[in-house]
C-alpha cells in the first residue's frame, strides 16, 4: 500500500462513510478506512485524531443528510400531510442508510458544532408542531415522543424485529395516524 498525494480530511470522512454505508457502524476501524484509501493506517492520523473523531465526522454528515431531506419532505405541507411526509423519509432513510441513521441517532451535547448541526432534522419537526398550537414544552415533549416512535419502529424494522405476517406499511402508518390523532387531540384540549 502506497500512500496517496493530496489525501484530505474530507476524503478520508467519504472513505469511512462508504465503509458504515457498505457494512454498518462495526465495520468502521482505521484500518478499514485505511484499506478503502489504499493506505498504511498510521496515515490517517494526518487528517483524523483517531476512531472516535472520525465517527463524528461521519455522524456530523449524516445529521447533516437528514436534517436536509426532512426540510425537503416537511416543504409547503402543513398538518397531517407534513407528519406523514417526515415519518416516510425517517423510514426511508433508515432503511436506506442504516449505519448512517445509526450514527445521526446520537446525541453529542459536549460538541458544539455537532449539536448545532443534529438541530437541522428537529428544525422541520418543530415547524410542524407549531402548528398544533403547543406551547414551547409540550413541542419538545412532542419531537421527543415523535423522535422514539419512528425510531423505535424503524430501528425493529432494521434489524427484522417485525415477525407477524401483518404488512409493516399498513402498521406505520397506523402509528404515524395515531401520532397524528394524538397531536390533534393535545391541540384541540386547549
Amino acid at each position: 500500500m502506497t500512500g496517496r498525494r493530496g489525501l484530505s480530511g474530507q476524503a478520508v470522512v467519504d472513505a469511512a462513510t462508504a465503509v458504515v454505508e457498505a457494512r454498518g457502524v462495526s465495520a468502521l476501524t482505521l484500518s478499514e478506512v485505511a484499506r478503502e484509501l489504499g493506505i498504511k493506517p498510521p496515515s490517517l492520523y494526518n487528517h483524523v485524531a483517531g476512531l472516535e473523531s472520525l465517527r463524528r465526522d461521519v455522524a456530523l454528515r449524516a445529521v447533516e443528510d437528514l436534517g436536509r431531506r426532512l426540510g425537503a419532505a416537511a416543504m409547503g405541507r402543513s398538518g397531517r400531510a407534513a407528519l406523514r411526509a417526515i415519518a416516510n423519509e425517517v423510514r426511508a432513510y433508515a432503511a436506506t442508510h442504516p449505519g448512517l441513521y445509526e450514527l445521526s441517532a446520537q446525541a453529542r451535547p459536549e460538541d458544539e458544532e455537532y449539536a448545532e448541526a443534529s438541530m437541522r432534522p428537529v428544525e422541520p419537526v418543530i415547524a410542524i408542531l407549531r402548528g398544533y398550537d403547543l406551547d414551547e414544552n409540550e413541542a419538545i415533549h412532542a419531537a421527543r415522543t415523535l423522535r422514539a416512535a419512528l425510531h423505535g419502529f424503524v430501528s425493529l424494522e432494521n434489524m427484522g424485529g417485525f415477525g407477524l405476517d401483518v404488512d409493516l406499511d399498513e402498521s406505520f402508518a397506523w402509528l404515524v395516524e395515531s401520532l397524528a390523532e394524538m397531536l390533534e387531540s393535545s391541540a384541540a384540549r386547549r
